[in-house]
């Protein structure tokens, strides 16, 4: 079993994307955060539905990290209520493991 964990959030603009995620890395809350998109999300807030163009963050990190992020989403996610998703990871390579472990907790 393995501690790591994939948390998503979606995201607005590109750029706030791209920031979010170096400040992720920055303060070591994620070893790696990939950006997909532009993507479609619909989805209904404060009574209305919305379909808006957005950009998926996939957080790799670990489960102490992911408490962390949490807060930090907070403090630098420009959303009212961002999205914030974490998934258990059951295995993968040792070694890529390994690497996501120490980039979190130097």
């Amino acid at each position: 079993m393995t501690t790591a964990r994939i948390v998503l959030t979606t995201i607005g603009q590109k750029q706030d994307a791209e920031t979010l995620a170096l400040q992720l890395v920055e303060r070591r809350l994620a070893a790696c955060v990939n950006i997909v998109g532009p993507i479609r999300s619909v989805y209904r807030w404060k009574q209305k539905i919305s379909n808006e163009p957005e950009y998926l963050l996939v957080i790799k990190t670990s489960a102490e990290h992911a408490a962390q992020l949490r807060s930090a989403f907070k403090e630098l996610h420009p959303y009212e209520l961002p999205e914030c998703v974490e998934l258990a990871v059951q295995g993968g390579s040792e070694e890529y493991l390994a690497w996501l472990a120490g980039e979190v907790s130097g």
